[in-house]
């Protein structure tokens, strides 16, 4: 089978090592250039590896240009994976490829369609949640369902953790799914629209951190929105601190201060009263001059 692989991520990276080790290479890459990198922060160079093995590479920006359209129908292919790629997929890109083009989206379609959806799933609290391996069509993440695995959320899941499960199961996925394929037994499970929700984008400035909020929110915020995205900040005196890890802190009622103050520092980092009462210890962060701020002092 003729595939042509879509995509500019770590999962398709994880893919296009699965098709490979399947025996079933892509006889075509296309993805975002270098220079473009900037796009996605969990971008993968894959250019140099697909071309190390003798595949075609088509660098664009666009995945709906005419240069990209000539290139494609050029390629011939049987199938179309588009595996992270941030650009919706229209006519006539959809039907280039002789059997259909198959997207990957990290939730249980018809939930949570789509941008920013991991970190949306854990600042849901969503107990469940699954990787869908789907049939493009017009619609956002609307397409039939190929294949999904259904998986529960672990109760301090990270982005990294949540990424990595959806990962695991896209190298199993895909290999799966072209067999499907090529043999004739692939199902299109129609999506329910009455369950269907749908998620926003969401950009490096939502990580702000809202001291006012409870504990566990901001908890979770910290959790939702780390590694292998921008993660969440916080600001002292103009400077921004990027917080990657904190936990609960028992009995914070022995701390009293203002929202937002820095109350002491500890071994590992320092404790910060929340909206709530509650306190957080700040474990693992970046700044400039990654010291740790001023006893007292307010962050915002």
């Amino acid at each position: 089978m003729r595939i042509a692989l879509v995509g500019t991520v770590e999962g398709t990276e994880i893919a296009f090592k699965s098709l490979v080790e399947a025996q079933r290479p892509p006889i075509l890459l296309v993805t975002l250039p270098l220079e473009a990198a900037g796009r996605h922060s969990d971008f993968a160079d894959l250019t140099t590896p697909a071309r190390n093995l003798g595949i075609e590479v088509h660098n664009t920006t666009n995945i709906n240009s005419l240069e990209t359209i000539k290139v494609m129908t050029d390629s011939k292919p049987d199938l179309t994976l588009v595996l992270g790629w941030s650009q919706i997929c229209r006519l006539p890109f959809r039907d280039i490829a002789k059997t259909g083009t198959v997207g990957f989206h990290p939730a249980a379609l018809p939930r949570l369609r789509g941008r920013g959806v991991i970190p949306w799933t854990i600042l849901r609290n969503e107990p469940t949640t699954g990787s869908t391996l789907f049939w493009l069509d017009e619609g956002v993440d609307s397409g039939d369902i190929l294949l999904q695995r259904l998986f529960p959320l672990d109760s301090a899941e990270t982005a990294r953790s949540l990424y990595d499960k959806h990962t695991r199961n896209m190298r199993e996925m895909v290999p799966e799914a072209v067999s499907l394929i090529e043999n004739g037994v692939s199902t299109r499970l129609i999506q329910d629209e009455s369950e269907a929700s749908y998620c926003a984008k969401r950009t490096p400035e939502d990580g702000l951190i809202d001291w006012h909020a409870s504990a566990a929110s901001i908890l979770r915020l910290i959790r939702a929105v780390g590694d292998p995205y921008p993660g969440s900040f916080t600001c002292q005196d103009g400077e921004r601190i990027r917080i990657d890890e904190a936990v609960s802190v028992p009995h914070s009622e022995r701390f009293i201060g203002i929202v937002g103050q820095v109350q002491v520092h500890t071994a590992l980092g320092f404790i910060v009263l929340c909206g709530d009462g509650e306190c957080i210890e700040v474990r693992k962060w970046h700044s400039a001059f990654s010291r740790k701020p001023h006893i007292h002092s307010k962050l915002k």
